[in-house]
């Protein structure tokens, strides 16, 4: 992705379903759930480098002993820093006693994190600061076990107002307006009600308090907890929780909007936000991993016992296609194959955007996310001239010399790699106000690729968001190869409205799309449509969000894709460049052709899967018009 957008967050969940002297005998270590905790978050890093945490839970803990540890970390290598910091205990333990090191229950009392349930997050920072309270996990305290509370996810809610106010209601007087401190907080709330619920009636059996806390750990109801607090959510959630008797949970949203697979043998439940890592770390096959169903939770009990249990919904799936797209590990078997059929139906429009001159034309990408479609691009292309080879050899067989025949079979896609990515340059750049000029930097070319002047250059990126790489870096530097026509090539959509499920994309003006949009209808006569757009917009302002309608949709309305596209190319094509360009978006059917099982396209067409999506376009909307450059949720 040339524009780069934060996006997501990673979890990981470890439960070890034996004790720890099983792990030293069996692997040479009890810190063998540790070992997985740091390969699952580590194959995951892709979602999250703002920040990163861990807890560890330890169970079977007498009163008096420690049984959570936390260790968090906002540093450039934050998952390194905090195993570092893990580490560094048990080095010093390891050099001065190293017969206690192997010690699996002298450690379990003594030693952090030598728990039997791990929970590790990877941090994308979408919205407030960057400091180490806003990192997961997430902690309430109390003194009963079953009372304590820690969560992590990958989440975002739009109707963090309303869930507040809820708590506020109740009394309550939450530290921070967050949907992470209003989940907690909610959760929480009807965590305190099980948990007394289950009191009052063991009470009226005349048992000790003692006696009652052990009870209520065994038959505390984590689904009821999840039911109750849940109903009012909006949004895309993958919420992973701990409780402090043991109890272990991973919920996802009812539309399926973000990711989560588990896999559980008789040794080790593990839970993560893509499928590949816990293929690789644990070396399992594709086929023992499940996704975890949309609106369900997998809840561990202390005790050992695994069940999905259905919490709310489900509705009607509307998984993330950006993750598909981009967002999630291209390991994945099914997402690489996704990737290269985006690649591969995007080949008749860029046949018709080069003028059918295949054999004229160089093909790279964009690297790195765009490289699996490439693949798939270069492959359709490659059959379509195999195709041409094929007629005209039948056309011209009684005419065809032996030269003319080997030079029609020598006949095939032009390859190159053309662009090349400075990262550290990029991190440089990021923090500087001259970043339009020094941006032009980011990207460096392959010189002598193209046949100056003749050869047409195809370059396939996986998206476009604001196009400010393309315009101030991209293009100008592919100009200089001197081709005939540069195509810019999109294996994704138009991006044209705002995401408000944990992609940070929250206003319409960063969208060039957008922009081209609002151009067209000024240049049209049509500026009365923005006016329109606006008062409706404004009339629902203080609607409920159930009653809300997206009319941004009216501003995309008269115009085809092709035109939109056309009007962009224009945005890009700044004075300089002499080469003709061309910009192809990947068409919304080609995108649930190659994704059919991920049809969230709501930032593609303004179908927003929950209520809330609507009030955030709505609000977006009005901020664009009044100059306010700010998030809209």
């Amino acid at each position: 992705m040339t524009d780069e957008i934060k996006h997501e967050c990673g979890i990981a969940l470890v439960r070890l379903l034996k004790p720890l002297e099983y792990y030293q005998l069996k692997y040479g270590t009890w810190k063998y759930g540790l070992q997985k905790m740091y390969l699952l978050m580590e194959k995951q890093h892709n979602r999250g480098q703002d920040g990163a945490g861990i807890v560890s839970v330890k169970l079977g803990m007498v009163p008096g002993n420690r049984y959570f540890d936390r260790q968090r970390s906002v540093k450039q290598s934050a998952i390194n820093d905090i195993f570092k910091k893990i580490y560094k205990t048990y080095n010093k333990i390891q050099e001065r006693s190293p017969e206690l090191i192997d010690d699996p229950l002298w450690c379990k009392n003594n030693l952090p994190f030598s728990g039997e349930i791990l929970l590790g997050h990877l941090r994308y920072g979408t919205y407030g600061l960057n400091d180490l309270e806003r990192v997961h996990p997430v902690m309430r305290q109390n003194n009963w076990k079953t009372r304590n509370l820690v969560l992590a996810g990958n989440f975002n809610l739009t109707n963090v107002e309303e869930l507040f106010n809820i708590l506020v209601e109740l009394g309550q007087h939450p530290r921070d307006f967050s949907d992470t401190v209003t989940m907690l907080e909610n959760l929480g709330h009807f965590l305190d009600r099980e948990v007394q619920l289950e009191f009052d009636a063991f009470k009226k059996q005349n048992l000790s308090n003692e006696e009652i806390s052990a009870r209520i750990a065994e038959n505390l109801k984590v689904e009821n907890v999840l039911k109750e607090g849940s109903k009012k959510w909006d949004g895309g959630y993958v919420i992973a929780g701990l409780l402090g008797h043991g109890d272990a949970f991973v919920m996802r949203d009812p539309w399926g909007i973000r990711p989560a697979y588990y896999y559980h043998n008789d040794e080790i439940v593990v839970v993560t936000s893509e499928r590949p890592p816990i293929q690789t770390v644990l070396n399992v096959n594709t086929d023992d991993i499940f996704e975890v169903p949309p609106g369900s939770a997998v809840i561990i009990k202390h005790n050992n016992s695994i069940k999905i249990e259905n919490i709310r919904g489900p509705f009607e799936r509307k998984a993330c296609s950006f993750e598909r797209i981009y967002f999630s590990r291209g390991s994945d078997a099914d997402i690489y194959n996704e990737r290269k059929k985006l690649g591969e139906l995007l080949t008749p429009q860029i046949i018709e955007a080069v003028n059918g001159e295949l054999e004229k034309t160089v093909f790279s990408f964009i690297p790195n996310t765009a490289e699996s479609a490439f693949y798939g691009m270069m492959k359709s292309i490659e059959k379509n001239m195999i195709l041409q080879t094929r007629k005209k050899i039948l056309q011209h067989k009684n005419e065809l010399t032996a030269e003319e025949l080997d030079k029609i079979l020598m006949s095939h896609p032009k390859v190159e790699k053309v662009a090349l990515k400075d990262i550290k340059l990029r991190t440089f750049i990021a923090q500087d106000k001259g970043r339009d000029d020094l941006v032009g930097h980011v990207y460096d070319i392959t010189y002598g690729t193209i046949e100056k002047g003749i050869e047409n250059l195809v370059i396939i990126d996986d998206s476009i968001v604001r196009g400010t790489t393309l315009k101030y870096s991209i293009i100008r530097i592919l100009d200089r190869l001197n081709p005939k026509k540069i195509v810019i090539v999109s294996s994704s959509p138009q991006i044209r409205y705002p995401d408000c499920y944990g992609i940070d994309m929250a206003k319409l003006g960063d969208f060039i799309a957008f922009r081209a949009a609002i151009k067209l209808l000024k240049s049209s006569g049509n500026e009365g449509i923005i006016n329109e757009v606006y008062k409706k917009s404004k009339a629902q302002e203080l609607f409920p969000k159930e009653e809300i309608i997206n009319h941004v949709k009216d501003i995309y309305r008269p115009f085809s894709p092709l035109e939109i596209s056309e009007k962009i190319a224009q945005m890009l094509k700044t004075p300089e460049i002499r080469a003709d360009l061309k910009i192809v978006f990947q068409t919304i059917e080609n995108l649930h052709a190659a994704c059919p099982n991920h049809l969230g396209d709501w930032y593609f067409t303004g179908d927003y899967p929950t209520p809330g999506g609507n009030k955030v376009v709505n609000r977006a909307f009005i901020n664009f018009i009044e100059g306010r450059n700010i998030r809209a949720y």
